[in-house]
């Protein structure tokens, strides 16, 4: 009960600061144009008459109607404005005894528009079409370090646990500073990094295009984008922070640093960004998840036209710390961004991102066994290196408004290696484990895309995009125990079992398509697509034993692995083409508030697999519908349909035969017979953005149904299991059921948010010779109350709450994880600021062989003398000196429950300086 108790305490603070706040009352009014018409989006500011600070504002609704409240005992000057309308200004005295009233404006059109650029900059927000512009200062109070903590208390905006910017529910695409685009394909790094005291304005740009010509002829809806305006400082000159810090963890007895020089610059012609970060306390500016995921901006070929067809990246398992807490992290990091307009037609802009990453993770781990009923309890650790870079050069050429050529370029390049030890326990059998593991995988992807208006009726846009991709894992396995014992051809006369493995693949895969949008009339149009996906890959693999004379024993050949005689090659040479040819059309019109874009694809398939001196090869047509609906409400507020089938093809690493190593007790080969699978894909969204109230609710249901899915067919040994791909049977479908909500309500200088998620999945594989079912049900709920007061402390005080309920073929497990969380700042002295947050972990099992509760505290205290560049921080990690957390994971042969060892306590001392 102690967490609840610390709910409690801070909760009666939080009521305390809000009930100092609640003597108001309630004015609500009418803002109209001369002749009557209500204006909305319109806005209305108070202002305390006495000291010209804002106090509070309000944005007018479809009605032409605000509400705001406003504090008793004062005096205050109300504006209200609306873009190309002269201001208008009226006083109001609140007093003890005052009740809630009305007031009504009228505005009038302007007669000159240089005032317009004033109104704008004084408006808390301005809605113009698709784009949203907030005005910073209007929604902090200066305790603001990052982009990331403006964005929070912007309406409508949040930033997720991965620290990406969402609007309205939707993952930003692009972030831009000045029109230029900041790291392109990843909001993180500028939310992370850009200094709030430089952001002036922030726009949301829905329903985004960065190709003129190409609006509104799709559907773009849940592109978002986001550009932010600086303020005029920190234009035509350098800004940023240099910053260093030193410090020391007693409970390991190291020493312990922070070095993170970011600068910045822009101005019309061009741009700079260089960030650095150097440290060994945790903080990890870009992981390895981020080098997966980052994408440059590259998109998805053909989004829309029914196949998802793959080249995956081969990272071998390697392990990754939790939140990025592991026993031991180092970080070395390095990235720059520029953009330069050469003149008026051609733009150039690029990036590189350089990345080290040391980090050592210590485990605990049980895995359950459906199978065979085996469990096994291991120790393992872990010591990984990930060296990683990244560039990418673009450039856009626009001669004209009718054309438009676009070219990126990404490269991608990395090194990883990890060595881990690992004590295996399970039945009486004890076995230590040694495996090493190093890729050193590069990757090319080009893209050129062409937009060409012919007239008012024909436009057309063209893309090519080439990838090249290379990998080379190599993995290692030194086991006390015999692997595999009559499958692989092992030398047994050996004191340890060392077993080695060399894998190459190298993909090639060109996409190209034309579309031709042909403009029937304002509301509708027509769009035909003609295009081809074409891929050819090369898979080599081979597995080999050192024996204890140092020589080489090479695996050619393998027992049978089951009584019917059957067995598996261990040398893998295989050619796997894959081609996609398809010819689509779509129709997009408008009636009345609804948008229906209904469209069929016809494609041709063709696949082709050599290895083991034979050619596999199976051709396919078959036609694919998709339907998108959309139902406008109101400006605000939408509703979305959409519906598709998709024909699901992997890539060569499911049909090369041969056995590969996937870990040290689990042997994969592919299958040269292996069929698509089909999905039916069914999503209904709900969006509803109220400037009015300040409301955000989105909420949305999907489901898919997944037929002939690529399963694996797994034969498991007590803990040994051996894999290979089928296509299972059509009678026993995948089916995923997803329902999320998210509420945000901003009330005076408070805000509520809701969320919840919820999924139940349903899958069969074939786990020795019988089919089983597995059913996973996560639960995630979320629910906090902020306060952004411009004087009085801050809080946050929320609670999550996670269950995951596994099936796995009659074993049932239910694991809760309860997390109140509190976060806290106040200034104080003047010149000083504190603020700290708390996370508390609460994690249980149903059957009550868990139970596990920890916290996580951190602090920072900062000192800044006025307007000085100069700021000192004391800053504390893991007050508490908590040393583990716990997960736990489900797949559809095991499940698991992880025991995570964290950085100890770590104290330090901060000193920025703000250029």
């Amino acid at each position: 009960m102690k967490f609840l108790k610390s709910i409690a305490t801070i909760g009666l603070l939080l009521v305390c600061v809000i009930s100092a706040q609640s003597q108001s009352i309630t004015l609500e009014g009418t803002i109209k144009d001369s002749i009557g018409n209500p204006l909305e989006f319109a806005n209305i500011i108070a202002k305390i008459k006495t000291t010209s600070e804002v106090e509070t504002y309000a944005i007018t609704n479809q009605n032409g109607k605000y509400r705001i409240d406003l504090p008793k005992q004062e005096t205050y000057t109300l504006v209200a404005s609306f873009l190309g309308f002269d201001p208008s200004e009226k006083s109001i005295t609140v007093l003890e005894t005052s009740q809630d009233s009305q007031l009504d404006f009228t505005l009038y059109p302007l007669a000159d528009q240089l005032d317009d650029v004033t109104i704008v900059y004084e408006m808390p927000v301005t809605v113009k079409g698709d784009t949203i512009v907030y005005n910073a200062d209007s929604f902090t109070n200066g305790n603001e370090r990052k982009l990331g903590d403006v964005m929070k208390k912007l309406p409508g905006v949040e930033i997720n646990d991965d620290g990406e910017i969402q609007v309205e529910g939707k993952t930003v695409q692009k972030v831009m500073v000045e029109g230029k685009d900041f790291f392109d394909g990843d909001s993180k790094l500028a939310t992370k990094n850009i200094p709030a005291d430089a952001v002036e304005k922030v726009e949301v740009l829905r329903n985004y295009n960065e190709v003129n010509q190409m609006r509104g002829l799709g559907n773009d809806q849940d592109n978002i984008a986001i550009n932010i305006k600086l303020k005029d400082g920190k234009k035509n000159f350098w800004f940023g922070e240099l910053t260093a810090g030193g410090g020391y963890s007693d409970e390991d007895e190291k020493e312990r640093y922070l070095v993170q020089p970011k600068l910045f610059y822009y101005s019309p012609k061009y741009s700079i960004n260089l960030i650095t970060d150097f440290n060994n306390i945790g903080e990890v500016p870009f992981t390895f998840r981020d080098y997966f995921k980052f994408t440059g901006g590259f998109r998805n070929f053909n989004r829309n036209g029914g196949t998802n067809f793959e080249v995956s990246q081969t990272d071998l398992g390697f392990a990754v710390a939790k939140n990025n807490r592991a026993s031991a992290l180092e970080s070395k990091f390095l990235a720059g961004n520029f953009s330069y307009a050469v003149n008026k037609s051609l733009d150039i802009s690029g990036f590189g991102i350089l990345s080290d990453n040391k980090t050592s993770i210590i485990n605990n781990s049980i895995r359950q066994y459906i199978a065979s009923g085996s469990v096994e309890t291991t120790n393992s650790t872990n010591d990984q290196r990930s060296q990683l870079a990244m560039l990418k050069l673009s450039g856009s050429y626009k001669p004209n408004t009718s054309l438009q050529v676009d070219y990126d370029a990404l490269i991608k390049t990395s090194k990883q290696t990890e060595d881990n030890s690992t004590l295996s326990i399970f039945d009486t059998n004890t076995n230590n484990i040694l495996e090493g593991k190093e890729t050193k995988p590069y990757s090319i992807n080009q893209n050129v895309n062409a937009y060409y208006t012919l007239d008012e009726k024909n436009i057309f846009a063209a893309q090519v995009q080439h990838l090249y991709q290379d990998e080379d894992p190599f993995y290692n396995a030194i086991t006390e125990l015999l692997p595999f014992d009559g499958i692989l051809p092992i030398d047994e006369d050996q004191s340890l079992f060392d077993i080695n493995q060399n894998k190459t693949i190298k993909s090639h895969k060109l996409d190209a398509k034309i579309d031709h949008y042909y403009v029937l009339n304002n509301l509708s149009n027509l769009n035909f697509t003609l295009g081809s996906t074409y891929s050819n890959q090369s898979f080599n693999s081979s597995i080999f034993q050192i024996l204890d004379n140092g020589s080489q024993n090479f695996l050619n050949e393998t027992d049978p692995i089951n009584s019917e005689g059957d067995t598996m090659p261990l040398v893998n040479d295989v050619q796997y083409h894959f081609a996609d040819s398809f010819l689509g059309l779509h129709y997009k019109v408008k009636s009345g508030s609804f948008v229906f874009t209904p469209g069929l694809t016809l494609h041709n398939y063709i696949l082709q697999t050599d290895q083991l001196n034979q050619t596999s090869k199976t051709t396919n047509w078959t036609v694919l519908p998709d339907l998108n609906v959309i139902y406008n409400i109101k400006k605000s507020e939408n509703i979305r349909f959409n519906y598709s089938i998709s024909n699901e093809y992997t890539d060569v690493n499911n049909y090369a035969e041969a056995l590969v190593f996937n870990n040290y007790n689990r042997l994969y080969g592919g299958n040269r017979n292996l069929e698509n699978s089909l999905s039916h894909t069914y999503n209904l969204n709900y969006f509803n953005f109220n400037l009015f109230n300040f409301t955000n609710i989105n909420a949305g249901l999907s489901y898919t149904k997944r037929i002939d899915g690529v399963k694996n067919n797994t034969n498991i040994v007590a803990i040994n299991q051996v894999s290979t791909p089928v296509n299972i049977d059509s009678n026993f479908p995948d089916e995923t059921f997803t329902a999320l909500g998210r509420f945000s309500k901003t009330v005076k200088k408070i805000k509520y948010n809701l969320s919840a998620n919820v999924s139940l999945s349903k899958s069969f594989n074939n786990i020795n010779n019988e089919i089983r079912e597995s059913e996973s049900f996560t639960q995630n709920y979320r629910g906090s109350i902020q306060t952004n007061f411009n004087e009085a402390p801050n809080f946050e005080l929320g609670y999550r709450l996670n269950v995951n309920n596994y099936n796995n073929g009659g074993l049932e497990q239910t694991f809760y994880t309860q997390q109140p969380f509190a976060r806290f700042d106040v200034n104080f002295l003047k010149d000083f600021t504190f603020d700290a947050e708390w996370d508390f972990y609460d994690y249980t099992d149903k059957n009550d062989t868990v139970e596990n509760r920890y916290s996580f505290v951190n602090a920072n205290l900062y000192y800044q003398k006025g307007d000085s560049p100069w700021e000192f921080k004391l800053q504390a990690s893991n007050l508490l000196n908590t040393e583990f957390i716990n997960n736990d994971s489900f797949n559809e042969q095991f499940n698991t429950t992880t025991q995570y060892f964290v950085l100890p306590r770590i104290l330090m001392f901060v000193v920025k300086y703000n250029l």
